[in-house]
Formats: C-alpha cells, structure tokens, sequence
C-alpha cells in the first residue's frame, strides 16, 4: 500500500512537470530554513538546559510540553518572512 502511495505521488509530481522545475527560491529558502530551525531548536534547549527544566509543561507529556513542539518554528517563521519581504522588493 505504502508503496502504491508513493508512486501515485511521484506520477503525479512527474506529469505536472513540478519534479522537473527548478525553483532557486524554494532551495534557498529549504536551505536557510532549515538551519534555522536546528538553531532554533538548539537555543531552546539552551535555555531549558541554563534554568534546570526537564520539560516546559506537562499538557504533552513525554514529548516536552506544547513549546517544545514549535520551538524550532519560533525562530524560523520570522527570519522566512524577511527573506521573503527582501525578496518582494
């Protein structure tokens, strides 16, 4: 099933021509988002690991609380969005 998944996606990314394109924007902006987000990510551990914290909460547990969830999102929407308004004008 799994791979009749995959090979209806992939049909469908090939016969619109979207595999074939080349964006450099979309790399650009995979590329800095991506490192972003692992600093993001880092500098949220940073921070639970200077002030003792296991966890910033307790309503997901064992996955470190709601926060730890988007903490790498913290840091990554906003550099995005000035890429993309420096690249607007």
């Amino acid at each position: 099933i799994f791979l009749h998944y995959c090979k209806s996606i992939f049909s469908t990314f090939v016969y619109t021509g979207f595999v074939w394109s080349f964006n450099p924007i979309a790399i650009l902006f995979g590329c800095v988002g991506s490192v972003v987000s692992q600093v993001g990510d880092l500098a949220a551990s940073a921070i639970k690991r200077n002030y003792d914290l296991k966890d910033y909460g307790k309503l997901i547990p064992g996955h470190g609380g709601v926060l730890d969830r988007f903490d790498s999102v913290i840091m990554t929407a906003p550099v995005l969005y000035y890429i993309m308004l420096f690249l607007i004008k």
